[in-house]
């Protein structure tokens, strides 16, 4: 493990390497929000703990920066938690083990590092702890489990905060504010089937497609990586019809908001067709290699003989799942015609899994126009409906709609100008940043959203950027003392 507290800003480092030691999974927060709660009592910060688990953090204004208008830090403290399948991990037991590249990165050993938003967190914490900081009146909202249904986020109540500004520490590109991101919408599909005795005469494998980037299914949707899930799917469509193939069982994806990056499937195969199916999924993987050759380098599909499944999915109730997923959407949906490169419309087929008599289909659905979203849920809807499954649409939430007349915006674009000599990208994000929710509860607030680079979020080759963290917390520092009189 690198020693973070040598690098700069030191209070900074130092912070994010204790979030690191701590466990914080989402949905296993306990263990950082106590040791936050703790640390805000020996530092006399005042500190409150809301129904839902969110913490909100206050400090009074500096001398002479009284008048300023008052401004909210928000940051969230869980983490996405993956790993290399040959990394030992347990992400509600083990810390994270940071490691200082040599080429100007910081990732983690076999896991994802959470810099997303650990880094925006621990900054947080920085300013609340230092005593050399010009600030008017500080607030800090520390949200939980924003990564698996923005619950901190939903849970907010009004009335908390006295502040006018919320300057969200979330985004992931240095020299960029974002004034705009997606709203989201979860679509779960169940399907069940029979589970009948193996026929006589097989054989049985073991298939897995692997060696996949992942990645953030909002950020990084665009990027052309393959889906794990589609790719299974699409071989064992034709595994079925040229070789009569029986599925076990089906195991691809993990998480709703990362692309999937591994997909498993156990099979059985009539005997006398084994050699034919293993040239099959041969010279299906070649083809798969040179479809994704310019995005997923390391793809791998192998099949590899097992012990025999105490029983497989009936056949018809086979067809039905292969179809179903098969025909759901992933990727692109539509591109925004109002800022050029922005991805509008999306859907991420992150989740297919099968136990005890019923696949799990997951996918997370984001647009940042609401009525195109809803659309896809109805797409989604039409598909599950034909083949007579169970479809549940929830986690709906907003999306931030710009706004080019903010006064933070203006701001913070002046003093990235005095600081740094150029004027940065204002951007939207296709990706649920917690401002559009928090917007809903404080329409008043001018809202704003930026922070250092961080590359391959949600996936094990997550890392953030050093210098680009100086310049982050250079820019906040500066922003913090031109924050405009109320």
């Amino acid at each position: 493990m690198s020693n973070l507290s040598n690098l700069k800003p030191q209070l900074l480092w130092e912070n994010f390497s204790k979030i690191c030691s701590i466990p914080h999974p989402s949905k296993h927060e306990e263990k950082i929000l106590a040791y936050m709660l703790d640390w805000a009592k020996q530092k006399n910060i005042q500190v409150v703990q809301d129904e839902t688990g969110n913490l909100i953090f206050s400090k009074p204004a500096t001398k002479g920066m009284e008048n300023r208008k008052g401004v909210i830090l928000q940051g969230h403290i869980d983490m996405v938690p993956q790993k290399n399948s040959d990394k030992v991990h347990d992400f509600t037991k083990d810390p994270i083990e940071p490691v200082i590249g040599t080429d100007g990165w910081v990732r983690a050993n076999g896991t994802t590092l959470g810099a997303d938003n650990g880094i925006g967190c621990a900054a947080a914490m920085a300013v609340l702890a230092s005593n050399d900081i010009e600030h008017g009146p500080i607030e800090v909202l520390v949200t939980v489990d924003e990564e698996t249904g923005m619950t901190g986020a939903f849970g907010l109540k009004p009335n908390m905060f006295q502040g006018d500004i919320l300057i969200n520490l979330d985004s992931e590109d240095e020299g960029e504010l974002y004034v705009g991101c997606a709203g989201g919408l979860d679509a779960t599909i169940e399907i069940d089937y029979k589970e009948v005795a193996v026929p006589e005469g097989m054989k049985a494998f073991n298939i897995a497609v692997t060696g996949l980037k992942g990645g953030h299914s909002g950020m990084d949707i665009n990027l052309g990586r393959a889906n794990a899930n589609k790719i299974i799917i699409r071989l064992l469509k034709s595994l079925v019809r040229e070789y009569g193939i029986r599925i076990a069982s089906i195991d691809g994806g993990s998480l709703r908001n990362a692309i999937p990056r591994e997909a498993f499937a156990k099979v059985v195969v009539p005997a006398e067709k084994v050699n034919a199916f293993t040239a099959c999924i041969k010279e299906f993987t070649s083809i798969i290699q040179n479809e994704f050759s310019g995005t997923e380098p390391n793809l791998a599909i192998e099949a590899k003989a097992t012990e025999m499944p105490s029983i497989v999915m009936g056949s018809v109730c086979q067809e039905t799942i292969i179809n179903v997923v098969y025909a759901l959407p992933n990727g692109v949906m539509r591109m925004s015609d109002s800022m050029e490169g922005l991805v509008e419309t999306s859907t991420n087929l992150a989740i297919v899994k099968s136990e005890n008599g019923k696949v799990r289909i997951m996918c997370l659905l984001r647009s940042s126009v609401d009525s195109a979203k809803e659309a896809v849920g109805e797409k989604m809807t039409s598909i599950a409906e034909l083949a007579q499954a169970k479809i549940t649409l929830s986690g709906a939430y907003p999306g931030w709609k710009p706004n080019m007349n903010s006064p933070i915006l203006k701001t913070m674009q002046k003093t990235y100008q005095d600081l740094y000599g150029k004027t940065p990208e204002i951007k939207a994000i296709h990706a649920g940043l917690e401002c559009g929710l928090l917007g809903g509860v404080y329409p008043n607030w001018d809202m704003i959203s930026f922070g250092p680079t961080i590359r391959n979020p949600h996936s094990p080759d997550e890392r953030v950027h050093i210098e680009s963290v100086e310049k982050f917390w250079n820019f906040l520092l500066a922003t913090l003392k031109n924050i405009p009189v109320k």
